[in-house]
């Protein structure tokens, strides 16, 4: 995997999410069409701790799950921006510029431990199967090198 950085000004261009939906700080490594590594910092302050769950404050599952789809977003369109030529024979990607991705499915999802604020979420995506349209990876999701969460995620390009 090469090491790419892309910073958080890099991911607003690409992906329509905002504070405080945006789950994805930085991508750290990108093999095009291979895999992807990146992190989300989880701090206190965000409005889901207040009620989930006072006094013991975790991460809810289902953000943690959009995170590692905000990822798998940002895999598809980086990879294809640093090698268009390069993807899978037969695939041909729309241009992007404009369009949203959306989950289309979930399987195999499971979490492992709990996420809390002042941990690093690594985030990591790697393809499974790719269309012109429709996409699957197997993501994962990480604080201390222990996995937190996993799924296989199906996204769309609408």
């Amino acid at each position: 995997m090469t090491e790419l950085a892309y910073d958080i000004n890099t991911i607003m261009s690409i992906l329509p999410h905002r504070y405080p939906f945006l789950l994805v700080d930085r991508v750290t490594a990108l093999e095009p069409w291979g895999s992807l590594a990146a992190y989300k910092n989880v701090t206190f302050n965000e409005p889901h701790f207040q009620g989930h769950f006072p006094g013991q404050p975790v991460m809810p599952g289902v953000l943690i799950v959009e995170s590692m789809g905000q990822a798998a977003a940002l895999f598809i369109a980086l990879s294809q921006k640093e090698a268009p030529d390069q993807a899978p024979e037969g695939v041909i990607l729309p241009p992007l510029s404009g369009r949203v991705a959306f989950f289309a499915g979930f399987d195999k999802v499971k979490f492992r431990n709990p996420v809390l604020p002042g941990d690093r979420l690594d985030l990591g995506v790697t393809l499974l199967r790719l269309g012109s349209r429709v996409w699957k990876v197997a993501a994962q999701a990480q604080v201390g090198g222990r996995r937190a969460a996993e799924a296989e995620m199906t996204g769309v390009l609408s």
